[in-house]
């Protein structure tokens, strides 16, 4: 007989939060109407094997068997995200505010203005021009995902290099830049694309591989846009547009 306690709260609770972050994972990807396909089998299993369908009961049987593989090979990218998510929570970067109150203000955190300034100062000018742009910061620099689609730079940040980096007439403003530990790692690198499908129509390909970028790796995305000089900063996939400098400077200053 079951029974019913505090741990069975906590059980439905934890099962839900679960779901709810799967969901979140997979809306308005491809991989949505997959898991409804995947689902649709899964029924037609049931009521093949009913109605003692023998033939078709066997081959969805096998497929069934052979589901755990399946799922890992189809949702390979959520499983990761999904994967980054829980661990970008666990993070103790995550609990810093906590650190702070017992230890005070690294040096770090009191310099970060002047690391963050040229960025700023560089996406000023490009908004006035309408230069269109693309800025990723990670905080781990993943040589393998990266420069097999980039140009090595290993330069430190300037307001002057961006501006130049993504002149149009410039041999590396295609594509985007990568910063972290307040180096230029690389440039001019070719993202893949979001598969969600519920952005803005006016978002283009630059939007598009900020936005993927940071579904598939723990990193922000900072994009402006050629048309409209608008900014917009991605992150776990989420995006703000049309954000103040103001705004800006507060979103790097908890990421950067």
């Amino acid at each position: 007989m079951f029974k019913f306690n505090l741990f069975s709260i906590l059980d439905v609770v934890l099962v839900a939060i679960l779901i709810y972050q799967v969901y979140n994972l997979i809306k308005g990807t491809i991989a949505a109407n997959v898991f409804v396909g995947m689902a649709i089998i899964f029924l037609l299993y049931f009521v093949v094997k009913a109605l003692n369908m023998q033939l078709l009961t066997g081959i969805l049987d096998n497929f069934i068997k052979a589901g755990i593989i399946i799922v890992v090979v189809v949702f390979q990218q959520e499983i990761r995200r999904f994967l980054l998510l829980v661990g970008r929570n666990a993070s103790l970067q995550r609990n810093r505010a906590w650190w702070r109150f017992f230890l005070g203000k690294s040096e770090n955190e009191k310099d970060n203005y002047k690391r963050i300034k040229p960025i700023i100062d560089a996406c000023k000018s490009m908004k006035q021009t309408r230069t269109g742009a693309l800025i990723i910061f990670v905080k781990e620099y993943d040589e393998n995902f990266y420069q097999n689609s980039c140009e090595v730079l290993d330069a430190k940040v300037s307001k002057r290099l961006l501006e130049s980096i993504f002149q149009k007439n410039s041999p590396l403003h295609d594509g985007a830049v990568v910063i972290s530990n307040n180096k230029i790692k690389a440039a001019s690198c070719i993202l893949p694309l979001t598969d969600n499908t519920d952005l803005p129509p006016q978002f283009g390909l630059r939007h598009r591989a900020g936005i993927g970028v940071t579904e598939a790796n723990d990193a922000t995305a900072l994009i402006i846009s050629e048309e409209t000089g608008e900014i917009s900063y991605a992150k776990q996939g989420k995006v703000k547009m049309n954000i103040s400098f103001a705004e800006l400077e507060k979103l790097m200053n908890k990421d950067y």
